[in-house]
């Protein structure tokens, strides 16, 4: 018999607590200088590889706290930090606080929240986090929806379940495959590469992608959307959904979202808004009209860990009518006892997404909502904004700088040497606004990411950092002129 179990990987209350502190500790030491360190070292794999070395899986264990110093050191000494004042790039916010310590006592309770008998107060919290979503960016509390990994993962579980709404009712049983019409699916040219990898993954095609071009606005074409649908219909396809964008990845514009409401309405399609990063900006007063239509979307992907500073993972599906999520995902095999209880009927969120195991992805969202509240997020965002604003005033002033784009909080810009016969050359500008970029990428002062913004490679700063002041933003302008300068006098010599 296995009596009073003697094993390595349980931890006592005294040393628990002992490792814990010091593991906080550190962590508090490291966000309080966070914005003195470089936001990168730039380290190529080698030489990471080289540090953890090449030893076999241990044959017997280590101490944990040994484990945690050294594991601490590794990731405060080798990690891009997203966390930091001067990082823009990618869309990746710097994690509030509370949510690490939210993932933290998620773990150590460990709820699967894939059905509500496995995790009941944390499908309750779920629950309520999806509300309150829904209630900050404007759209009737009604909506159902679930917490994910993030954008491509919201953007997929809306997908499908536009597909099962609007494809032929056989598919589940008969597949795309037997299906006499063309599913189609209609979005601007510079959607995310999510609905590539949708039609793929999910039986489509990436021919069933309609790439509508967009105005000189950069929204989508609403005029060359609707022709394409009439031709589509005409030529005996079928139209499935229109994809409009609240905020693109690489210049933050937000589509008129309710001329394609109503574009969908008059065709009958599903309507569903892309608002991964820029979606949360619909809680600012005077960015309602901007965002106008959201309330009509049939389903929206948002995701936490971009504007609205969680950890990694958070991304959400938001859908009018839950029941389509139901429809698309819920099955019911022998071995599931996942009754309802006492008269009442549970939510089991393994029928509203692609996993059955679930963590409790919700408990840093809900703590951060909770903390910050409406107010702080409109103050934060808006701050945002402003400084988005602020770089894009400072880059126009300057002579070696080219204002490109400002919307939402991102701003594109590019270096343009003082040197009169290469302020027109684009080929030349474009090489040396790249070179720029990978060196500012490596070089620790500051992360920028790129965007093409007519056929001109820019610099492009994404701004959901709570951590960013003014004077960051000033001092990113002095380095990119001062970088700028150093690779074009590379170029000249040789």
């Amino acid at each position: 018999m296995v009596k009073n179990r003697d094993n390595s990987i349980e931890i006592n209350k005294n040393d628990f607590k002992k490792i814990g502190y010091e593991l906080i500790d550190s962590i508090a030491d490291f966000i309080a200088t966070i914005d003195k360190k470089p936001v990168t070292l730039g380290e190529v794999p080698s030489s990471l590889q080289k540090l953890l070395g090449t030893n076999s899986l241990p044959e017997y264990g280590k101490s944990a706290d040994e484990l945690l110093s050294e594991t601490s050191k590794l990731l405060f000494e080798h990690s891009l930090f997203n966390g930091h004042p001067k990082f823009m790039g990618y869309i990746t916010s710097s994690a509030a606080p509370i949510g690490a310590l939210a993932d933290l006592l998620a773990a150590a309770v460990n709820p699967n929240v894939g059905a509500h008998i496995l995790s009941p107060i944390a499908t309750e919290i779920e629950k309520q986090t999806i509300r309150w979503l829904s209630e900050f960016i404007g759209v009737s509390s009604n909506y159902g929806g679930i917490l994910v990994s993030g954008g491509n993962m919201a953007n997929f579980t809306a997908f499908l379940a536009a597909r099962t709404a609007k494809a032929p009712k056989n598919i589940k049983s008969k597949g795309i495959s037997n299906s006499t019409n063309q599913l189609t699916v209609y979005c601007s040219k510079t959607t995310h590469t999510w609905i590539e990898k949708a039609t793929i993954l999910f039986g489509l095609g990436t021919d069933a992608v309609r790439w509508i071009p967009t105005t000189k606005a950069n929204q989508i074409d609403e005029k060359i959307l609707e022709n394409t649908i009439k031709a589509d219909l005409k030529n005996g396809c079928l139209p499935l959904m229109i994809i409009g964008t609240a905020g693109d990845v690489s210049t933050g514009v937000v589509d008129n979202l309710n001329n394609l409401a109503a574009i969908s309405k008059k065709y009958d399609l599903w309507f569903h808004i892309d608002g991964a990063y820029g979606v949360p900006a619909a809680i600012i007063p005077g960015l309602k009209n901007l965002f106008k239509g959201i309330e009509e979307a049939d389903s929206i992907a948002l995701d936490p860990h971009k504007w609205l500073y969680s950890p990694l993972e958070a991304g959400c599906t938001l859908v009018k009518n839950p029941q389509h999520l139901i429809d698309t995902f819920s099955s019911h095999p022998e071995y599931y006892n996942f009754t309802s209880t006492e008269g009442e009927v549970a939510q089991n969120y393994y029928e509203f997404g692609l996993q059955n195991s679930r963590g409790f992805r919700a408990l840093k969202v809900w703590l951060t909502l909770q903390q910050v509240g409406k107010k702080g997020y409109i103050k934060l965002i808006g701050e945002d904004i402003e400084l988005s604003k602020l770089m894009f005033q400072l880059a126009k002033q300057h002579d070696e700088l080219q204002a490109i784009t400002q919307n939402l909080s991102i701003t594109t810009f590019r270096y343009i040497p003082s040197d009169e016969k290469y302020k027109t050359d684009e080929t030349y500008l474009n090489k040396l606004n790249e070179l720029l970029l990978n060196k500012l990428q490596t070089g620790g002062e500051v992360f920028l990411s790129n965007a093409i913004v007519n056929n001109n490679y820019c610099l492009r700063a994404c701004i959901v950092n709570f951590r960013t002041a003014t004077e960051d933003i000033n001092e990113i302008i002095e380095i990119v002129v001062r970088v700028g300068r150093e690779i074009h006098l590379n170029l000249c010599q040789n």
